[in-house]
């Protein structure tokens, strides 16, 4: 191993990315099969809409004025606060719900991913949100 020594850094011989041990495999596999049960991306939801295999509903559960300002396109726009048994009802019971809201900065998405379970709807949150979208290089839809 190298040891490496930079100024206001002590020498040392391994990384601080080593100080704790890498899981095992096996707890690996678990923990990011777990993580891929409540998530998915920008650039999933993007190829699922160009290839024409989306079998979910995209929800921006950001507020209306956020939304017409600009929002991934297919989104459907219902701020979490909206999200009750009685709006939800309007989709089928296994319908899968994708939420996002604006960012990696804002908790709406889970919140509204919560809501959604309570109410025992099947729902991942596309982690980015609006943001992680532009991030990846692909455009919003204004309805302004």
């Amino acid at each position: 191993m190298v040891t490496t020594s930079l100024p206001g850094f002590k020498t040392k011989s391994s990384s601080r990315i080593q100080e704790v041990s890498a899981a095992s495999s096996e707890k690996a596999r678990e923990h990011f099969g777990n993580r891929l049960t409540f998530e998915t991306d920008c650039a999933d939801v993007y190829a699922a809409q160009h290839t024409g295999t989306v079998d979910f509903v995209l929800l921006d559960v950001r507020n209306a004025s956020s939304f017409a300002k600009g929002h991934v396109p297919g989104a459907t726009n219902i701020p979490t606060l909206n999200i009750t048994e009685a709006r939800m009802g309007e989709f089928a019971p296994d319908t899968v719900f994708v939420v996002y809201c604006a960012g990696p900065h804002c908790n709406g998405a889970n919140k509204a991913a919560l809501k959604l379970a309570m109410l025992d709807r099947p729902v991942k949150e596309m982690i980015g949100g609006a943001l992680g979208w532009v991030d990846e290089g692909f455009e919003l839809v204004t309805n302004e």
